[in-house]
């Protein structure tokens, strides 16, 4: 869950590339930095906790070919400068940062201190560099210490390498992403190099041109070649050249205050974007579907809820029983797996380690699996057996919006298409992607942010729903608890009564969550039942009711409910941030794309 970045080439500003570069991957952990530079006299190593944002890019003015440059999320030790990447090994010739856990750190690091080795951090990273390091003295060639030192990995984990005395930069990966840009023109053949991170974004100002490393591969550059192989063989691999589509802009704040907020106001174009599926290509999904022998849904976090969303929309929709497991628990379904199973997972980022292990799970027992991610040549993407994009652009706020709704809205799709509606479903979806424009107006956020200026002090509150308002209601949690630190919970409407109402005191807020449907009056009457507590009811609803204290009115979506009442939720739950001095796009403990279990 960390950002990894790092650049060799004819480019003499290396640490300016890769320091500017790691601000674009801040989403992915913001605990700490670090940046190592390659210099004629050795390395420059510069680190510091707190956010990257705030370091002055003009301050690396030192000539550098090569660097490495990391943020953290932390796993393994607490939040300090001794404990940032990147490490060094003893002689201070190699640095490494790292993305995920080495599971065995503890024996390789008695081992490599019974060889004289010196440790100055807690985290498990830096047994890395020391154990290269005594490879190296072993093989005298950087790459083959690196694949030696993987060989003794376990656990999943993204590493990048430098060398100092062969100018080098070796990167592995089991599990955790990473992607090479290409600076290659024949056009400019004096500018040259190769970019290796863990996400796009740090270096789409210089290039178009990617390579993707794959699970259980390594990568070796100078700057001038690249060499792709496997870790376990030391077998060459050949890796085409892909382009990739969305331009800087998409990624930027334009003229909103946070990334949050512009991506809960993307959503005016985003919905029907994930809409506009391939028909063809979605009759195949849900023939698909049809034709299994159990189905299951896998997700996590709020990808979960959308999963748990579908259950109900392929119940509704398409009178078919479909099973949702949280991907974390989903190795436990092994034993109902066959060959003619069908595994859906969700992801926005298509790197969730818990969502990779559930594919391997479905995998080993041959079954099939369907991705919809957000990210194009992502590991969960390329390891499916179908992929559908959300093409709601890139998300870069921690806490998911648009690419939820676009989950939503190819779920529901597929299960039209399972009815033999698919034409009426994606009609639906234009219809209600019109809607959200005209929710989303100026008057109307103006309105969640009063509302959120006025329950702010409370540190309680309590979201309702039933059928697939249900999971929405466990969504709304996610999205306070994560943003505003609100202590929020989401529960099925009926099942207040059962023991949470306990909790209801005067002017507690609760929302309930209706929709015009079958479930109306049941919600209404679970509310009443919390308003007699002393609740103080926030109702989001396309119809006004008397046991509403406030009512935030939202569009009849019909089987697209769910989709348009997140939305206020997802508005109240930034300005709660905001007007409780947090910041929506960072919040604690938390990273972007999840990529350890």
């Amino acid at each position: 869950m960390c950002g990894i970045f790092g650049y060799v080439g004819s480019r003499k500003d290396a640490g300016k590339i890769v320091i500017d570069g790691l601000k674009n991957l801040e989403y992915r952990g913001y605990d700490s930095w670090g940046v190592a530079s390659k210099v004629p006299d050795g390395l420059i190593v510069r680190k510091d906790i707190g956010k990257i944002s705030t370091v002055d890019t003009a301050t690396f003015e030192e000539e550098s070919e090569l660097a490495i440059a990391h943020t953290r999320w932390a796993t393994h030790g607490g939040v300090t400068q001794l404990n940032a990447h990147p490490h060094l090994s003893e002689d201070r010739t190699i640095a490494v940062v790292h993305n995920g856990i080495v599971e065995n750190y503890a024996a390789l690091r008695d081992e490599l201190i019974t060889k004289g080795h010196t440790f100055l951090s807690q985290t498990d990273t830096e047994v890395i560099p020391h154990l290269i390091e005594e490879e190296l003295r072993k093989t005298g060639d950087f790459a083959a210490a690196v694949r030696n030192a993987c060989l003794r990995f376990d656990g999943r984990y993204a590493i990048l390498a430098m060398h100092t005395a062969s100018n080098t930069l070796v990167a592995a990966r089991t599990g955790s992403p990473l992607i090479v840009g290409v600076l290659h023109n024949p056009e400019t053949p004096d500018d040259y190099g190769y970019f290796i991170a863990s996400d796009t974004p740090a270096f789409r100002k210089y290039t178009h041109i990617v390579q993707y490393l794959d699970d259980g591969e390594m990568v070796v550059t100078d700057g001038k070649t690249i060499i792709f192989s496997d870790i376990q063989t030391g077998e060459e691999r050949e890796k085409r050249e892909i382009e990739i589509t969305w331009e800087v802009e998409e990624a930027d704040k334009g003229d909103f205050e946070h990334y949050m907020l512009k991506e809960i106001m993307d959503q005016k174009e985003s919905v029907a974007r994930a809409a506009n599926q391939d028909e063809v290509q979605i009759q195949t999904l849900a023939e698909a579907i049809k034709n299994a022998y159990g189905t299951f849904l896998v997700g996590c976090g709020t990808a979960g809820k959308a999963c748990m969303a579908a259950e109900y929309f392929f119940s509704v929709v398409a009178n078919k029983h479909v099973n949702y497991a949280p991907a974390s628990e989903f190795k436990v379904y092994h034993h109902f797996l066959t060959d003619r199973s069908l595994l859906i997972v969700v992801s926005q980022s298509g790197e969730t380690a818990d969502v990779l292990e559930a594919m391997h799970v479905a995998k080993s027992k041959g079954a099939k699996v369907l991705a919809i991610v957000n990210v194009q040549g992502s590991t969960i993407s390329r390891e499916a057996d179908y992929t559908l994009l959300l093409n709601a652009g890139p998300e870069r706020a921690v806490a998911s919006t648009k690419a939820l709704t676009g989950q939503l809205a190819v779920l529901l799709l597929i299960a039209y298409a399972l009815a033999g509606k698919l034409k009426e479903g994606k009609m639906l979806l234009m219809e209600t992607s019109s809607m959200i424009n005209d929710m989303l107006n100026p008057r109307y956020v103006d309105r969640l942010s009063n509302l959120a200026e006025r329950i702010k002090e409370h540190e309680d509150l309590y979201i309702i729903g039933k059928s697939w308002h249900y999971p929405m209601a466990m969504e709304s949690a996610i999205k306070i608890q994560e943003v505003s630190y609100v202590h929020a919970e989401g529960f099925a409407g009926g099942e207040l009564k059962h023991g949470p109402i306990a909790l209801i005191e005067e002017g507690t807020p609760c929302i309930a969550l209706m929709g015009k449907d079958e479930v109306t009056n049941d919600m209404l009457s679970n509310a009443m039942e919390l308003k007699a507590r002393g609740a103080f009811i926030i109702g989001v609803a396309p119809e006004n009711n008397p046991v509403f204290d406030e009512w935030i009115k939202v569009p009849d979506a019909k089987d697209a409910q769910p989709i348009v009442s997140i939305i206020p939720i997802q508005v109240l739950s930034y300005f709660l941030a905001v007007k409780r001095g947090k910041n929506p796009d960072m919040p604690r403990n938390l990273a972007k794309s999840v990529t350890v279990k």
